[in-house]
């Protein structure tokens, strides 16, 4: 079985991601576990939130936006597929789309066994640093 990808955005997310991009340059994500807006996914310019050896690249949406995670984070949600997802309102935090109207949020589904076997066969998950 071909490895499923970990993190996923929806059309909406996607649209506003594009939006963003178009406003700040080049766009990264950070979940974290906890602090601020909760488990509220965050969107910063890319490289305006450090990531160290601590945070988990899940993958990238929109084209080239990586999605990194915090690693306690990433142990309780390994064994799920992360989608972002935007809708109506304003977040408390310092994410890029506040200001738009939106939040991002997560929305998420358990893997099969089929896939989480797929996903342990592979290479591990590259980290920050």
């Amino acid at each position: 079985m071909k490895r499923p990808p970990r993190i996923l955005a929806t059309p909406a997310a996607e649209a506003l991601i594009g939006q963003l991009a178009a406003q700040h340059g080049p766009l990264m994500f950070h979940q974290s576990g906890g602090c601020c807006d909760g488990s509220a996914p965050m969107c910063y310019p890319a490289g305006e939130f450090r990531t160290g050896a601590q945070d988990v690249l899940l993958g990238h949406v929109a084209g080239d936006v990586p999605v990194w995670i915090g690693a306690a984070q990433f142990e309780y949600w390994r064994h799920t597929q992360v989608t972002i997802d935007v809708v109506p309102g304003r977040g408390a935090g310092f994410s890029l789309e506040g200001p738009e109207g939106f939040r991002f949020i997560i929305r998420s589904r358990v893997f099969s066994d089929a896939e989480s076997d797929a996903l342990e066969t592979g290479p591990p998950l590259a980290r920050g640093g």
